[in-house]
């Protein structure tokens, strides 16, 4: 269910990196541990590459040790689920809902509360820094 967020495969292309439309518009996957949000624990907001929309927060990302950025809860507003039977595997996808672009999987195999982990692709995710972090470079 789509919130009508339609671009051409030209526009696409014009929009996105070759790496994010390979992930976002034609399900790729980037190579484990390459993304630069893989070990990335500031403050803030991860949202869509594709269209802005709001996806996951900081507050609920950790380290799966899987190679890819991992979130146990989504906006679930935001996503759409999606069954995946490619290459053999019967996995649940990731969409964004707004810009139906893939972000990645979903498991049942995370951390408490919701035993989840949103496997996602970092060339997937534009990271927005929390303004109250303190970025002012005055470390004591």
């Amino acid at each position: 269910m789509s919130n009508n967020f339609s671009l051409s495969e030209s526009e696409w292309r014009e929009r996105l990196s070759d790496e994010a439309y390979r992930v976002l518009r034609e399900q790729g996957t980037e190579p484990r541990f390459s993304g630069e949000h893989v070990d990335r624990s500031d403050d803030g907001i991860y949202r869509c590459t594709g269209c802005g929309t709001e996806l996951f927060t900081s507050d609920t990302k950790y380290d799966s040790h899987c190679g890819w950025p991992s979130f146990y809860a989504a906006e679930d507003s935001n996503i759409e689920l999606r069954r995946d039977r490619s290459h053999g595997m019967d996995r649940t996808e990731v969409v964004c809902s707004t810009c139906d672009g893939h972000l990645g999987h979903v498991f049942d195999d995370g951390p408490e509360p919701t035993g989840k982990r949103f496997c996602i692709n970092s060339v997937a995710l534009d990271f927005e820094p929390d303004e109250d972090a303190d970025g002012d470079g005055d470390d004591a």
